[in-house]
């Protein structure tokens, strides 16, 4: 047996295991799963927005040679609706969600019939032959149009397009700290659509097994577990007969946090037909009906003192929920009404949203989650406030953000951040990208009239991630828990199998749950090997989503492996003749106080216990252990981003000429596994600043519903990236560690597109819609030009 040698594997910037066969393609993705008699399945969808369904008439595709059946939505009535698991409030409307539209189509992409072929090119030609009659019906596109009384309604037995309205309001009442203050602003912020661009598209394969009833659902999905308990709820297949695999996943990103139409059909047509079915996405089909991201129009007033003391912030939020409520679409938008105030102090805090219906895809999680769309929007106004009261952006927030020395400190918004120090990662920062030197030329190239200007863009953010205390989950109306499970198997050669409930897709789960556990047990970081996303292998979880597998799943690791240690503590001392008191355990290796030469190695009692031929009275033979982890707290990594751009005047091109981010995410278990995610992170949200949106024309079409025509960026269209990090390790969990997924997203589009604004004021442009694309940027100048041209007329006159 083995024994560990050399450095603490926490903190080493190891390879990463499973990349070897991800590198390579030596892994199984859902889409090369083939099966004997395996079936294809192919959807049509509705090319309105908006229509009522006159008839489908699906026996023209029967009649395709190799077309082996055909439904529309009428064969799917039995089925429950697809699941919403977060009805925010009471009074929620909650309209039903069938898996194939029966009635109406709510949106271009809804499902109207399912044809079922020996290949899944027979079954895309087969679509053809299906015969749909609609009555066009308005769509409902604007979000404040949509919620006049004389609007058109998405759902016309609800009464309604208004989906919920949820408040929160803290500390003293906004109109009172408005009174008292020097300085009000209001702004209002668009967040626009994003589609998720996962590198594998969403796909599923459902094998039946006849003799025992019992299914196995392989699927592209971030959430196995709980997409086990929603298939078993929708489809009323008994739970304990259903398998559900994630094998490794391409990339999520939030799309795949949920229970789609598409895994309810299939389960259900392999029942059906007593065969395996498998239905993959195109590229082009994922855009219409994987469900998108933010959406969103922000007002946002805050109120301060001349000196630039925030007072109160107040926060009116319209959320566009799309045309159903999908897994998690309506807490999208609560997860951020906590994370407006971010790292500052105030008074006064003042958040409604509403949700909103429209016949566009529905909107669900995105990498961040409703974070981003918080940290825009104050740090957009603190820009704005900035230039108000005559403060440099990076002074204000000085002025205004909780000190090192307050920790742990309760927000304004109720939550209590357990650690940081805003202070050391701006410093850091700052000094890395030679802040004062950019503005000295900033200035200078404006006093000379450059035609390129030069804009520097501040974003200074926390967020609340580790999705977990499953109290505050409950309060939130969160319909499941926020816990995690691990458990550790002491194989008898002295191996280790870590199993986790949470699922990677792309994290790097393998690599460093490896390294949390060989250091707990003392053994080899080659000797652990993780099993994950196969709710046999693996039964409990909660899966992977909100920047919380590691500070929840991660630190469930780490519990696991500790009770192994005590289990073995017993075993070692009864072989040893020895008080457990009395037993130290380094490396690996139990031994005697002052005896170092009598000592047994975990691996030697683990198969000491398999044997069980001399084991404490009592005691079962067994090391292994499990751990469910339920946190108290959210974790809070925070950081600064910098951001330089030049922009060409005459064109409208942007040009990002350096970034820099200090971030700090606890305790780094693998460096480049946080730098990795980091980068990705800031490529998404430079993403949303520049170049990405989902775009409909007045019909209702998505006309951006292609690679050709939504804009995402490659890497010659990213600027090389300075990071760096500060480290306050987090005191909710025993690893020390905060979450790292979402970081880059949530804090880079703010930078971006407040340096876009810095570059521009002087010449009158206040704001820049994003995408901040050369014709927009060019738009705004032109505009501003026009206004000065019109206010300095006036003047004359």
């Amino acid at each position: 047996m083995s024994e560990r040698t050399g450095e603490r594997e926490v903190g080493r910037s190891r390879p990463r295991k499973e990349d070897a066969r991800l590198v390579t393609g030596q892994t199984t993705w859902t889409d090369n799963i083939g099966v004997t008699g395996l079936l294809h399945l192919a959807i049509l969808r509705s090319p309105m927005a908006h229509a009522r369904i006159e008839r489908v008439d699906v026996t023209p595709a029967l009649e395709r040679p190799g077309v082996v059946a055909a439904f529309t939505g009428r064969d799917f009535a039995e089925l429950a609706s697809l699941p919403c698991a977060w009805p925010v409030t009471e009074d929620i409307v909650l309209p039903g969600h069938p898996a194939v539209a029966v009635d109406e189509v709510r949106y271009a992409g809804d499902p109207v019939a399912v044809v079922v072929a020996r290949d899944r090119y027979t079954a895309a030609d087969a679509l053809e032959a299906v015969e749909v009659d609609y009555e066009p019906l308005p769509p409902v596109l604007d979000l404040e149009a949509a919620l006049a009384n004389d609007a058109s309604l998405v759902h016309a037995d609800k009464g309604t397009n208004r989906c919920f309205v949820w408040p929160l309001a803290t500390g003293e009442r906004y109109e009172t700290v408005r009174e008292r203050a020097d300085v009000v602003l209001r702004r209002r912020y668009h967040q626009q659509r994003l589609i998720p661009n996962a590198m594998e598209p969403r796909s599923v394969v459902v094998t039946p097994l006849a003799t025992s009833g019992e299914y196995t659902v392989y699927s592209a999905t971030q959430i196995p577990h709980v997409l086990r308990v929603m298939l078993a709820m929708v489809t009323g297949v008994p739970e304990h007969k259903l398998r559900v695999v994630a094998p490794d996943v391409g990339g999520g990103f939030g799309s795949k946090l949920q229970v789609y139409g598409e895994e309810v059909i299939a389960l259900d047509l392999a029942r059906r037909l007593g065969r395996p079915v498998k239905w993959t996405e195109s590229r082009s089909e994922g855009y219409l009906a994987t469900h998108h991201g933010r959406g969103q129009i922000q007002d946002i007033e805050v109120a301060a003192t001349r000196e630039g003391r925030l007072l109160g912030l107040k926060v009116d939020l319209l959320a566009d929920m799309g045309a159903y409520l999908m897994l998690v679409t309506p807490g999208i938008p609560i997860l951020g009404a906590f994370m407006y105030p971010a790292i500052y102090k105030m008074d006064a805090y003042d958040f409604t949203c509403t949700g909103v219906f429209t016949t566009r895809t529905p909107t669900d999680a995105y990498r961040g989650a409703g974070r981003p769309e918080a940290t825009y929007a104050i740090e957009r106004i603190m820009d704005e406030l900035a230039v108000e009261v005559g403060l440099d952006p990076v002074e204000l927030r000085r002025r205004n953000w909780i000190g090192h020395e307050e920790f742990p400190y309760t927000s304004i918004s109720g939550l209590t951040y357990d650690s940081g120090n805003y202070e050391a990662a701006t410093d850091k920062a700052l000094a890395l990208f030679g802040y004062d030197e950019l503005r000295a030329e900033q200035a200078k190239r404006n006093e000379s009239g450059d035609s390129v200007r030069l804009g520097i863009g501040v974003s200074t953010y926390t967020e609340m991630c580790g999705l977990a205390p499953s109290r505050v989950l409950r309060d939130l109306r969160y319909a499941a828990g926020g816990w995690e499970a691990a458990s550790i198997r002491m194989l008898p050669t002295g191996k280790v199998e870590v199993v986790t409930g949470t699922s990677p897709h792309g994290q790097g789960h393998e690599t460093c749950w490896s390294q949390i556990a060989a250091d707990v047990l003392g053994v080899p970081f080659e000797d652990v090997e993780v099993v994950h996303g196969d709710t046999r292998s693996a039964p409990q979880g909660m899966d992977t989503y909100g920047s919380r597998s590691l500070v929840v799943g991660g630190a469930a690791v780490h519990h696991a492996a500790e009770k192994v240690v005590d289990k073995a503590r017993k075993v070692a001392a009864h072989l040893l003749e020895a008080d457990e008191r009395d037993l130290e355990f380094t490396d690996g290796v139990f031994s005697v106080k002052g005896s170092p030469e009598e000592r047994r190695t975990i691996q030697e009692v683990a198969f000491e216990t398999f044997s069980s031929h001399d084991l404490p009275d009592g005691m079962e033979p067994t090391i292994n252990a499990e751990h469910l982890l339920d946190p108290e707290n959210f974790s809070y990594p925070h950081g600064t981003h910098l951001c330089a751009v030049e922009i060409d005047t005459e064109t409208g091109r942007t040009s990002i000429r350096s970034y820099v981010c200090v971030d700090d995410v606890g305790k780094v278990i693998n460096p480049v596994i946080v730098e990795g995610q980091v980068h990705g992170g800031l490529a998404q949200g430079i993403a949303q600043a520049l170049y990405e949106e989902a775009v409909y024309d007045d019909e209702g079409n998505l006309v951006s519903g292609t690679m050709a025509d939504y804009l995402v960026p490659g890497a010659p269209d990213l600027p090389e990236f300075t990071t760096d990090r500060t480290e306050t390790p987090a005191t909710s969990n025993p690893l020390g560690v905060k979450g790292v997924g979402e970081a880059g997203t949530i804090a880079s589009t703010p930078a971006v597109v407040n340096a876009i604004v810095d570059a521009l004021r002087p010449l009158g442009v206040h704001d820049v819609r994003m995408p901040c694309s050369p014709g927009r940027v060019w738009e705004a100048l032109r505009s501003a030009q026009s206004d000065r041209s019109g206010w300095e007329g006036a003047e004359r006159s």
